[in-house]
């Protein structure tokens, strides 16, 4: 069955994507407030963490325990996101309650209380979120390595900072919700089992009315930062290294994807082959594609121990350049396989696939059918992977370290 892509602009540019999944009974959704951590001003950076649990404290006539009650008498999964360029409210549940879900999430949106005396737990919880990544200094490296990487302020750390989330008032995060809250440029993603007139006759009457507000595009400003370390005593070092790769609406975008898988697509693949298993060098390696509007980045995390550090980072940018080199068949069909079934797992659950038409939509302006993509990965082949690889060769990698114990690095 030929898949279908609802769409449907509201009369003030407000965008609503849904695409039906016949085979579930449930159905999930996202409103994508363009009130992510790059849009915010400067010096506010981690507002919008606050705000995700601000605004569910009351909205409309409900306080805090009545408008929780309420969310837990639908059963809503809910599911918020601090992202670079969004801020994302949204739940999954059953179809049949999706109507009364709509409405809860409209009072939140359109009418939060925003009680200055419930900012402070708010921001509490903030500050305890950041201070947890002491604990997680993967999660931390991954998090300074975008910063470093993107810099000023598509970099900006969406758990925040620290001194920056203290300073806030509730007054100034309230003026951050009022100039970002930007109704026409939101965009409303649903998948599963909807009536799409429906949703969008409701949306229509809610949000229609709602004023375009001034703001700015995100700019992109290049960072050419080699090397960062944050001082750790533990026992580990943990990399992160992050270096340029096409864009999500470039036209070799799958070829990029591609190199990506080859070098860490599984346990087959280059990092985890050459640099853990031949050489025991890191107990953990991996490599993602991270792809934003306006830039992206083959990301890559290894955790070692300080004896093995230096080895392991030189090794791993050996991989980068070689790879290039020679690529083979066996390469390309993996690699093909495993993002072909990473699409079909994805595409099974109605959270997913929101998620994902959401992003197509802000990233490319349309979205993106399964077979579309699976033809194109299917196009990608040795030559053409190996022919980008050429045009476009890895010129410069930014890499932090948090441990106790420096790498040598200097991009040459």
């Amino acid at each position: 069955m030929a898949e279908k892509i609802d769409r449907h602009i509201l009369k003030n540019g407000m965008a609503i994507i849904g695409e039906p999944m016949e085979s579930v009974q449930s159905v999930a959704f996202g409103f994508m407030l363009p009130a992510g951590a790059a849009r915010l001003p400067a010096g506010c950076c981690g507002a919008a963490n606050i705000i995700e649990d601000w605004v569910f404290r009351g909205a409309a006539d409900m306080d805090s325990r009545t408008l929780g009650d309420k969310f837990d008498s639908l059963g809503l999964h809910r599911i918020s996101s601090v992202g670079t360029s969004h801020l994302t409210f949204g739940s999954a549940l059953q179809a049949e309650n999706l109507d009364d879900a709509l409405d809860l999430y409209t009072a939140v949106i359109l009418q939060p209380q925003l009680k200055d005396e419930l900012f402070e737990p708010a921001r509490q919880l903030a500050v305890d979120g950041l201070l947890s990544l002491d604990d997680d200094p993967r999660h931390k490296v991954m998090l300074k390595l975008k910063e470093q990487f993107y810099g000023e302020p598509l970099g900006r750390s969406t758990e925040g900072e620290k001194e920056q989330l203290q300073s806030l008032t509730a007054e100034k995060t309230k003026q951050i919700i009022r100039d970002n809250f930007n109704i026409p440029r939101t965009i409303f993603a649903i998948a599963g089992k909807y009536d799409f007139d429906a949703v969008c006759k409701k949306l229509e009457q809610f949000f229609g009315n709602m004023p375009n507000l001034e703001q700015a595009n995100i700019e992109y400003r290049e960072s050419n930062i080699d090397y960062t370390h944050i001082e750790n005593k533990g026992e580990q070092v943990h990399i992160g290294i992050m270096t340029a790769t096409a864009k999500p609406q470039d036209d070799d975008y799958y070829d990029a994807r591609m190199a990506v898988s080859v070098l860490s697509g599984g346990m087959s693949a280059r990092l985890f082959t050459e640099v853990r298993e031949k050489r025991g060098l890191c107990y953990a390696i991996g490599a993602n594609y991270h792809g934003l509007k306006q830039a992206a980045g083959i990301i890559c995390y290894a955790g070692t121990i300080p004896q093995t550090a230096q080895t392991t980072l030189d090794v791993i940018i050996e991989q980068f350049e070689n790879l290039s080199k020679e690529i083979t068949e066996e390469e390309i069909e993996r690699a093909k396989t495993g993002l072909k079934s990473a699409l079909i797992l994805s595409s099974e659950s109605s959270s997913s696939r929101a998620g994902q038409i959401a992003g197509d939509y802000y990233l490319l302006g349309r979205v993106r059918s399964l077979d579309e993509i699976k033809q194109k990965i299917d196009q990608t082949s040795v030559e053409s992977v190996t022919q980008y690889l050429k045009n476009n060769p890895f010129k410069h990698y930014t890499v932090v370290t948090i441990g106790p114990k420096r790498v040598n690095w200097l991009n040459s």
